[in-house]
């Protein structure tokens, strides 16, 4: 049967226990899965650091023989291919004695794509494809990489209200408030990589670590915008397209500066923004984006649509994602 709306609600939570997987689940996607039974969690996992094992097979061991009868909800459709690292999730999902499993996006690695749902259908075990935007938005890095090639773009901009990031002078510490800064480091957590431009790296000597208590480990690899080398610890790229050069990133943070925003807004790599704006003017100041070259308004337009808007301390972060008309 078609999923409905308690499907999406348990997808939606499956999604967020997904979120637990970023980025350290690399080189796989992270994915999250649910067991429920009789309306009660009987197993939940998310897929593991290194890619294994995976959510579906967390879950499963988790709930041990409760598994019979259940419903499975899995945010990626369960893999159909071997592995030396461990069995394909389709097959031990199919094993599993399950009373239906509903699948929140369908995998578009072709050694997959359509045969895990497949197999599981063959095997007896009714399956569903809801094609839940939580879970979508939960696989973005995975999705973005299996479709474009790249990984998944957020760029990260801290500005005064009249859009500026620094003084004339440069002054730029601080713009916004610790809790700003704070979540800022938390999305840092999540990158697997986290690019600045040379204009920033020689201004201001970024260190581009977590400085989160407890997540210190999670700092991601360090690259730098420039035509030159890159200093040691940090990885040249030497135009935005380069970032399709790095296979098994998922998701890159780009923290600054004017120039670097402009060039990946500009090569339209740029697939969700961060806009933590503090309620102070500078006027004269130094912009957070460079020059995009637009020959009319019309095309600054219909880009870019609001996903979430909070406040952080005396802050508001706004976050939009790129509109890409299908």
């Amino acid at each position: 049967m078609p999923a409905d709306a308690q499907d999406l609600r348990w997808l939606e939570a499956a999604a967020r226990l997904a979120a637990r997987g970023v980025p350290l689940s690399l080189p796989n996607p992270a994915v999250g899965a649910i067991l429920v039974k009789e309306g009660r969690v009987v197993g939940r996992g998310w897929t593991q650091a290194g890619g294994r094992p995976h959510a579906e097979a967390v879950a499963l061991a988790q709930a041990g023989a409760a598994a019979r009868g259940a419903t499975l909800y899995v945010t990626l459709e369960p893999c159909a291919h071997a592995s030396a690292r461990g069995p394909a999730c389709a097959d031990l999902t199919a094993a599993a004695g399950l009373a239906r499993v509903v699948v929140g996006c369908a995998d578009p690695d072709p050694r997959t794509a359509g045969a895990g749902l497949a197999r599981l259908r063959e095997s007896g075990t009714p399956a569903d494809l809801a094609n839940c935007p939580a879970c979508a938005a939960s696989l973005a890095g995975y999705l973005v990489r299996a479709r474009h090639d790249r990984p998944h773009v957020t760029l990260k901009l801290a500005l005064s209200l009249d859009g500026c990031i620094a003084l004339a002078s440069g002054e730029s510490q601080w713009i916004t408030s610790a809790p700003a800064r704070a979540h800022t480091h938390a999305m840092r957590a999540r990158a697997d990589a986290i690019l600045v431009g040379g204009g920033t790296f020689r201004a201001d000597h970024p260190r581009l670590d977590v400085r989160l208590p407890g997540l210190e480990a999670r700092s991601p690899e360090r690259w730098l915008l420039t035509r030159g080398a890159a200093p040691q610890g940090w990885t040249a790229l030497s135009d935005p397209q380069a970032i399709h050069d790095h296979p098994e990133t998922q998701y890159l943070f780009v923290e600054g500066g004017a120039q670097a925003a402009a060039a990946f807004l500009t090569a339209d790599l740029v697939d969700r923004l961060l806009v933590y704006r503090a309620p102070i003017l500078i006027g004269g100041g130094k912009p957070g984006v460079a020059d995009l070259g637009l020959a009319s308004l019309a095309q600054a337009h219909h880009r870019w649509t609001l996903a979430d808007r909070r406040p952080l301390g005396s802050d508001c972060l706004e976050v939009y994602e790129r509109h890409r008309p299908t």
